[in-house]
């Protein structure tokens, strides 16, 4: 499973991505459980956000969800933060 994220948004503007692929990962299994329950609470269009917040597009193996701060679910918090300190 591939796992992209995208982070836009923010006081400087600055864009960062990152992906992970859990192929071959011990923790595979925790990976899967929490991207589809990410699949399964975001949006299928960009919502609106906050002025200088971050507005993210979560991408799994091609279906794409979108949220926003400050409105995460934990899940997706969650996901997002392993993915961006975890990916490449």
């Amino acid at each position: 499973m591939r796992i992209q994220v995208t982070r836009t948004g923010g006081f400087a503007g600055i864009e960062r991505r990152a992906e992970v692929d859990t192929s071959g990962r011990a923790d595979a299994h925790e990976w899967h459980a929490l991207a589809e329950r990410v699949l399964a609470g975001g949006h299928e269009a960009p919502p609106a956000g906050v002025p200088d917040g971050f507005s993210y597009a979560i991408t799994v193996d091609g279906t794409t969800v979108y949220c926003a701060d400050p409105r995460l679910t934990e899940e997706q918090r969650g996901l997002i933060s392993r993915v961006l300190k975890e990916g490449a």
